[in-house]
């Protein structure tokens, strides 16, 4: 498994996990990079991901939806703060409504993915930042957790495919 740890800090609000992969940092962040191999990873094995919009620049939009078993979709959107390829990508990360726009009734989160080198290898943090411990419990209480480590867990495969 890619995933070494989840860790749910509630005294800073941030949940960080760490992922390990035999790849070098180049190929990792492509990943992230390349909208067509994002959707084989982003979001849990039974709720595959379609990007409609993809601009990794600082100011840049990423909006996507994932379909659920039943055909159901569930918007999402990022906007990007800062990005230096191919190590670091830092954005604000929300839930859409049915047309595509932020829904202000949902909690948002800052995201920083970090790439280093590691054994030959990368190391991927990714750490989300809540702003209050009841938005940071209400999305758990969502299966975020549960669902970011599924997600992560299928990046092996896409790098060997």
């Amino acid at each position: 498994m890619t995933v070494t740890s989840v860790d749910k800090d509630l005294d800073h609000l941030t949940l960080t996990l760490i992922a390990d992969f035999a790849a070098p940092v180049e190929q990792v962040w492509q990943l992230w990079a390349d909208p067509r191999r994002l959707e084989r990873w982003w979001g849990p094995p039974s709720y595959p991901a379609t990007f409609e919009e993809h601009d990794l620049t600082p100011g840049g939009e990423v909006r996507y939806f994932m379909t659920g078993p039943e055909g159901e979709k569930f918007g999402g959107w990022w906007r990007i703060t800062s990005v230096t390829p191919p190590t670091a990508l830092e954005f604000t990360d929300g839930f859409s409504d049915a047309e595509g726009k932020p829904n202000p009734e949902m909690p948002v989160t800052t995201m920083r993915m970090t790439l280093t080198e590691r054994d030959g290898g990368t190391r991927m943090e990714l750490r989300s930042v809540f702003d209050s411990r009841e938005q940071m419990e209400q999305l758990a209480g969502m299966g975020m957790v549960e669902g970011l480590r599924a997600a992560v867990g299928q990046m092996d495969d896409v790098l060997a495919g």
